[in-house]
């Protein structure tokens, strides 16, 4: 049973800074990329930075020079830290890992349960 639990979200103001953790666990081979997606209310989900097993990254044009996404594999985790924030930052944030639980069968997409993240003006 794989699981990814997020932490970090919160209430923060306008130009404040969160950090955003999860940490995957439970039987897991490896892991390919990893990111994060946000969801706001009567709005689509949306990709807010992706991380790859090698490290490279890409970011939402919204989010480019503000957020930083960085991944520990050693503790299959990964890291958003948000500067700079924006009441319209404001949305439930959900960890998502494309991983493997044994290494001949393809990897498969796993979600969070999500934290609420929310800058008030």
């Amino acid at each position: 049973q794989v699981q990814l639990v997020e932490s970090g979200g919160g209430l923060v103001q306008a130009g404040g800074s969160l950090r955003l953790s999860c940490a995957a666990s439970g039987s897991i081979f490896s892991i390919n990329a990893m990111g994060w997606y946000r969801q706001a209310p009567g709005k689509q989900r949306e990709l807010v930075a992706a991380i790859s097993g090698g490290g490279t990254t890409n970011y939402a044009d919204s989010v480019k020079g503000r957020f930083t996404i960085s991944r520990d594999n050693a503790k299959n985790t990964v890291f958003l830290q948000m500067n700079s924030l924006k009441p319209e930052d404001t949305a439930v944030y959900y960890c998502n890992a494309d991983l493997k639980v044994v290494y001949y069968r393809p990897a498969v997409n796993y979600w969070g349960q999500g934290t609420q993240v929310t800058v008030s003006s």
